[in-house]
């Protein structure tokens, strides 16, 4: 047994357990190079099978299965916002969704008023959408109903350190403000905070902010719809250009005219990327520079930024770098402006103030448009004295044929914006005279003829007159209170001349902000000042004017108005919970400007306006009217109620020295008018007159108090209603 065993050598498998250590190694080591090679040989494979297909189309091998890459999406969809008091922004918004839809791209029209920034604006930051806000700013620079909500919460978010500058980082944004210039430094404010907001948490804009100016004359492009062309122009260009992954590009307005973002690539910057992390601290010499607003709002100029760290000794050189920058500026603009005014005729380089917009809207409110700025229109009274009955309060109160009576206007634009104007805001608006200026002999001849051609549309219908219609072809009256403010107009005394050389009696309507012009102006038949709150907060909430300084110009106007010679009217309109409770107020006013009448009206309800909140609860009962004009004749001294027109909702109260042997002596005399304004102008101005010069009597029937109530006994109605009374009474 023992020599069996010594025939066995085990020493080889003794070696091999000895150092199994490195045949262990030997084969992991082989084993790792195969897999290696493996893996190269696949990456080749797949690399040939890549270059074989085009780009456009390229197929990649799974499992077994060939499947289409699918195309990466840049853009998703666009999100319009709009905040809108009077329907533009809301128009706006469906022209821009009309030119986003030729894109094939989905679009969503949204009123911010029904959404939700907590809720939903920061899904956008993911989203691949690009939204656009197409915000209004409304009185006082604020925004509007619908956007109020919205704007406060943007507001608050850009300045909580919860939310962060980087809440909305990935958003991509456009705005379009519309404003009007006139306002000064409230033009596009609810823009410009927007556009601020926005950037300020970390949103990227794609596109520089558009501004629309209602104000023609200082309009980039000639009006708000031309301004909002522009900019959509340039948002669908951007679109383009982001839906096939191109860089988002600026105004070309950053740090020394060098931006990365210019240099346009076919893909996005991937998160993470070196360049990336350089921006992810808000890079100000890039984005916010790019904007087209002032110094003012996002910084001072090129060298400092708001997120920058000045230190106190830096302070100077910023601040005179911004002056210098400014001056320079102020130069630049004065020179242009010089040249323009050396080069080319003033009046040629002025805008017409009718748009072919505004033409457009007014053309179909039934306006007849007469040159750049005036116009004329047929009044109500007019084709209701045609038809035999009554004329309007101004008929009852001081004798005017309303069917002779001619309503225009030689300037359409105003410098107010009242919550009750019945013209919803379609006329332009100004504090001064910037536009192209028609000669008044082309006014007043078109003006005739215009209103001459609306009367004779009347011939052969259905209960008008055939002596009224032949009288309301010469027209004795002109009411110069159809829109607008004409008294702003250059030439207002030329026209008014022009008139009474025709014959035709003045009655000129003034809103009590052009003192200058009120003292400047020759005589009128009658000469009125709306006087539509008595206080400095009311006249501001109902009248919005645009003057900034238009409480003293409103007392300055009343005190003008109490050096005319010739009749002159406070013109009151009540409206039920906005002033009706200012009666010692409105009593003081009276013996600022000692008007020879005052007429109360109630406000007229003109319909649902997104440019005003009245409604008919703001509208008071003619009962209510005569109670506030018992009470304020009991606080002036020297005034009667004279007059009444229930229909019109009017009370006329007058001076007692119309009041002769206890009679009203309020209408007037309008053949003795125009001799007196003839005498006037031969004598070139030095024969005055005064209003109880060309006075008349008041027919009862027209006083208040009387079993008429201001209805003329002319009137086929008036005659109809009293033969049924008379009837019923047999």
């Amino acid at each position: 047994m023992d020599l069996s065993l010594d025939m066995w050598d085990f020493s080889p498998l003794v070696s091999l357990w000895i150092n199994r250590f490195y045949i262990y190694l030997g084969f992991a080591f082989g084993i790792s190079l195969w897999i290696c090679v493996q893996i190269v040989i696949k990456k080749q494979v797949k690399k040939s099978q890549e270059k074989s297909v085009p780009k456009a189309g390229r197929d990649f091998v799974t499992n077994g299965y060939i499947s289409l890459e699918k195309k990466e999406i840049f853009v998703s969809g666009v999100k319009i916002f709009y905040g809108s008091q009077t329907g533009t922004a809301k128009g706006f918004a469906t022209i821009l969704a009309e030119a986003v839809s030729s894109l094939d791209l989905p679009v969503t029209v949204i009123n911010l008023k029904e959404y939700d920034p907590d809720d939903h604006l920061v899904e956008e930051v993911t989203s691949k959408n690009v939204c656009a806000f197409l915000v209004a700013t409304y009185t006082d620079g604020r925004p509007t109903e619908s956007a109020e909500w919205f704007c406060r919460w943007l507001e608050e978010a850009s300045s909580d350190f919860r939310f962060g500058k980087t809440h909305l980082k990935g958003m991509r944004y456009a705005v379009f403000g519309l404003g009007n210039s006139a306002y000064g430094k409230h033009f596009n404010k609810v823009g410009k905070n927007v556009d601020k907001w926005l950037w300020m948490l970390g949103a990227h804009r794609v596109v520089t902010r558009g501004e629309g100016d209602c104000h023609v004359v200082k309009s980039k492009h000639g009006s708000i719809e031309a301004d909002f062309r522009a900019w959509k122009a340039k948002f669908i260009f951007r679109l383009q250009a982001l839906c096939k992954g191109e860089k988002e590009s600026c105004g070309g307005n950053c740090k020394k005219g060098k931006c990365k973002s210019n240099q346009r690539g076919s893909e996005e910057m991937e998160p993470g990327s070196p360049t990336q992390d350089e921006l992810q601290h808000r890079d100000t010499e890039e984005d916010e520079p790019c904007d087209n607003t002032s110094e003012e709002e996002f910084g001072a100029g090129d060298r400092w930024s708001p997120d920058s760290v000045v230190d106190v000794e830096d302070l100077g050189t910023i601040m005179d770098h911004v002056k210098k920058e400014k001056r320079e500026k102020e130069q630049e603009e004065e020179k242009t402006s010089l040249f323009r005014n050396t080069g080319k005729n003033e009046d040629d380089e002025r805008r017409a103030m009718i748009t072919p917009a505004l033409r457009e809207a007014l053309t179909k409110q039934g306006y007849k448009l007469i040159g750049s700025h005036s116009g004329v229109k047929l009044c109500r009274w007019t084709k209701s004295m045609l038809r035999g009955r009554g004329g309007c309060y101004k008929h009852t109160f001081y004798g005017i044929e309303s069917h002779r009576c001619m309503e225009t206007t030689p300037s359409l634009a105003c410098a107010n914006k009242c919550v009750f104007c019945w013209r919803h805001h379609t006329n332009p608006v100004g504090t001064e005279w910037r536009w192209k200026m028609d000669q008044p002999e082309m006014i007043l001849k078109e003006a005739i003829e215009n209103h001459q051609n609306m009367i004779k549309q009347f011939k052969g219908a259905p209960g008008v007159k055939a002596d009224r219609l032949e009288e309301g072809m010469r027209v004795k009256h002109c009411a110069l209170s159809l829109v607008g403010e004409p008294i702003m107009y250059p030439e207002i005394n030329r026209f008014l001349k022009l008139l009474h050389q025709c014959k035709i009696s003045s009655f000129l309507v003034t809103n009590a902000q052009f003192p200058v012009e009120i003292r400047n102006l020759k005589p009128v038949t009658q000469l009125y000042v709306s006087v539509d709150a008595s206080t400095r907060d009311s006249l501001k909430k109902i009248d919005r004017p645009l003057f900034k300084d238009f409480w003293q110009r409103f007392l300055d106007s009343l005190k003008a108005l109490a050096t005319k010679q010739q009749r002159t009217v406070y013109r009151l309109t009540l409206v039920k919970a906005w002033n009706v409770d200012e009666l010692q107020a409105y009593a003081q006013l009276v013996s600022l400007g000692n008007p020879d009448f005052i007429e109360v009206k109630g406000v007229t309800y003109c319909g649902e306006s997104s440019a005003s909140s009245l409604t008919m609860a703001n509208v008071p009962w003619h009962e209510e009217v005569v109670r506030f004009v018992r009470e304020l004749v009991d606080l002036i001294p020297d005034y009667e109620i004279a007059c009444e027109h229930e229909h019109s909702n009017c009370l006329l109260i007058a001076h007692n020295k119309f009041k002769i042997d206890g009679e009203w002596w309020t209408w007037i005399n309008y053949n003795r008018f125009q001799e007196l304004i003839q005498q006037y102008d031969d004598s070139g101005g030095s024969q005055t007159f005064g209003a109880k010069d060309y006075m008349a009597r008041t027919p009862h029937w027209a006083l208040f108090g009387a079993s008429e109530r201001g209805f003329d006994p002319k009137d086929t109605r008036y005659q109809r209603k009293n033969k049924s009374k008379d009837i019923s009474g047999c």
